[in-house]
């Protein structure tokens, strides 16, 4: 059951200025293996390239209110494809792992 938080309008600007959290969280990644996650509260995102932890952190407490005790971060290189005959390259993304303090949880 995810709590209510106080938000100060100091931590939004800050974020905005920066690059904004809607800019910083693009979607949420739901696969198996990220859903068999949530019972460690842990979630999976995709994120900005240009993101860092801290904005990561930021952003999902301002838009899900909910306190983060840990975000891991991984580079998802591209992967060869055959499509329709012709070679190509999935897309590369930044994905992060955000594990929430005990008693907070996001429905996604």
């Amino acid at each position: 059951m995810a709590k209510k938080k106080e938000v100060n309008n100091e931590s939004i600007q800050e974020l905005s200025h920066n690059v904004g959290s809607y800019q910083v969280l693009i979607k949420p990644i739901i696969t198996e293996k990220s859903y068999s996650l949530f019972q460690n509260r842990k979630y999976s995102f995709e994120v900005g390239k240009a993101s860092n932890k801290q904005e990561i952190a930021k952003a999902v407490e301002l838009l899900y209110n909910v306190k983060v005790s840990q975000v891991r971060v991984i580079n998802i290189k591209p992967r060869n494809v055959f499509v329709r005959g012709k070679k190509g390259k999935t897309s590369s993304y930044k994905k992060a792992i955000v594990s929430l303090q005990e008693g907070y949880s996001i429905t996604i």
